[in-house]
């Protein structure tokens, strides 16, 4: 183990190669997370827009955070949902899960379609800054496409959801 933080561990593993000799391995460990993409009644997708330190920008994304320790994902996604736009949901559906970047970390995201909303005030952390943006969910495609919308969780998320109320309205 090199680091240990509030977010992430990072270690350096030797390991042995399935061809014989060895490697080092540099992993990033990470709790989990949840995404949530939330449709309203008029089919309107809820973003978050806010600034990203790593990338030294503001991306729109959908609703998202880690798993805390003992809670469980879906737990986890009401709550992030909730903090980050104000809004709850009484309907949820799992649509899949996914490895962020397996390369060098294990984060697994799963990700969640939040329906029947009803609003009430933003509950942000303390060093949170967020924007709510609502978009058709029909221009999902061209938003990711514009490059307006570059988080991989989201892009997963959007496409996902678009995908399956699609599938299900046509």
């Amino acid at each position: 183990m090199v680091y240990r933080g509030k977010i992430i561990n990072l270690k350096v593993d030797r390991v042995e190669l399935a061809g014989g000799g060895a490697a080092v391995r540099e992993v990033v460990e990470h709790a989990g997370a949840v995404a949530v993409v939330a449709v309203d009644s008029a089919e309107n997708v809820l973003l978050v827009r806010q600034y990203r330190y790593p990338t030294g920008k503001e991306l729109l994304e959908v609703p998202a955070g880690m798993v805390e320790q003992g809670e469980d994902p879906l737990s986890s996604a009401k709550r992030e949902l909730a903090e980050e736009t104000g809004a709850r949901a009484s309907s949820w559906q799992y649509l899949f899960g996914f490895y962020s970047s397996p390369g060098f970390c294990d984060e697994y995201l799963r990700v969640y379609l939040a329906r029947e909303l009803e609003f009430a005030s933003q509950n942000l952390d303390e060093d949170e800054s967020i924007e709510l943006v609502k978009i058709p969910l029909g221009r999902v495609p061209e938003e990711i496409e514009r490059g307006a919308i570059q988080d991989a969780k989201s892009i997963a998320g959007l496409l996902g959801a678009f995908r399956l109320v699609n599938k299900n309205t046509g």
